[in-house]
């Protein structure tokens, strides 16, 4: 027999905690979960359990120390003693393949048949303007439901499922391997602790359909390019009773034309002359509520931002809307008339400002 320290691959001077540690690192390396089919992983595994199992018993370590392979003469499979518990009987650690590999005890262990339904994703094109607005709406969503024929049972109409005569409604069954025992998965059931004598002719004992719904989808105002909306309770059917999923609807935002999106507020390019940014004036500017007058102040540069508060998007939580930003953009004519062309040229006579001064120090 391969000497137990060996197996877990710590000295003989091994605190518990490094016994521990080796044990966890071995465990997950060589689950079956891990390595289907694979049977020198399966043997490898269960030499690590037993070896775990000696040496992290005070006394059991301390008969080994003393003995050595000796204790297990005269028991079944070679063993001085049984180790009857499965993965739940440690502790911690059948909490940690519980959450790994979906396996343990039934008190850790999700069943089959309460498992709930798959969540379904859908997606909404939207205007800009709708997004802003919000609106209701109808979505085809094709997924599995509960079977109209057996309401979701598996079994024909008149008959129950019956609780399997071979894990007796555990879904798992246990062998036993020399000086431990090993749990499995119940063969018969698939895990589930129930089985179909008479399985539903419309969904061959599944207990689901597949069929397109139509649902009512509220899009609320303010949503942005892929804002998600969960419908409880409207995904596909669960297993064996278990609740449904969800219907999680994402929606797709088509760009605007006008205005660019800064979270709540809207950006906004207004073009202006440049008699009008240099002496100030009244433009119109669109908003999604409408054309509003906004004032350019007098020396505006091109760039600036001039905010209208409460103009912008609403905002999802049902608080202010956003602001608009109107950037000012100086509008510089590629061709102009002679009455454009003497005003420009007299205003750079009289102007003696350098504005290159700076460009010379």
């Amino acid at each position: 027999m391969k000497d137990l320290y060996e197996t877990l691959g710590v000295s003989k001077t091994a605190s518990a905690d490094e016994i521990k540690k080796a044990y966890r690192k071995l465990a997950r390396q060589y689950h079956p979960d891990r390595n289907p089919g694979d049977s020198s992983a399966e043997e490898r595994f269960k030499e690590v359990q037993g070896a775990y199992d000696v040496l992290s018993d005070p006394e059991k370590r301390k008969q080994y120390d003393q003995l050595g392979s000796r204790m297990f003469q005269g028991a079944p499979g070679g063993g001085g003693f049984q180790w009857s518990g499965n993965i739940g009987d440690l502790g911690d650690l059948g909490d940690l393949f519980g959450g790994l590999f979906g396996r343990g005890s039934g008190a850790t262990r999700e069943r089959a048949r309460d498992r709930r339904g798959a969540d379904v994703g859908a997606t909404v094109n939207l205007s800009f303007e709708d997004s802003l607005k919000g609106l209701t709406t109808k979505i085809p969503v094709e997924l599995e439901i509960a079977c109209s024929t057996c309401r979701g049972s598996g079994a024909e109409p008149g008959t129950t499922p019956t609780i399997c005569p071979v894990c007796r409604g555990r879904g798992v069954t246990s062998e036993d391997e020399g000086f431990f025992a090993f749990s499995r998965p119940c063969a018969r059931c698939g895990g589930d602790g129930t089985v179909v004598e008479k399985p539903c002719r419309k969904c061959h004992g599944s207990g689901r359909e597949r069929r397109t719904k139509r649902y009512t989808v509220k899009i609320p105002a303010g949503v942005r390019d892929g804002t998600q909306i969960r419908l409880k309770g409207k995904g596909e059917a669960g297993v064996g009773g278990g609740p449904e999923g969800d219907l999680i609807v994402t929606t797709r935002v088509a760009p605007s034309k006008l205005f660019e999106r800064k979270g709540a507020d809207l950006v906004i390019e207004v073009p202006v002359t440049y008699s009008e940014a240099a002496l100030g004036a009244e433009v119109e500017v669109p908003t999604p509520d409408g054309r509003i007058s906004l004032k350019v102040p007098a020396g505006s540069q091109d760039g600036k931002l001039l905010r209208v508060r409460g103009k912008g998007a609403p905002q999802l939580n049902g608080g202010k809307k956003g602001d608009l930003l109107a950037r000012v953009r100086l509008s510089v004519p590629t061709k102009l008339t002679k009455a454009e062309r003497e005003a420009i040229e007299n205003l750079q006579k009289v102007s003696n400002r350098d504005v290159r001064e700076e460009l010379r120090t």
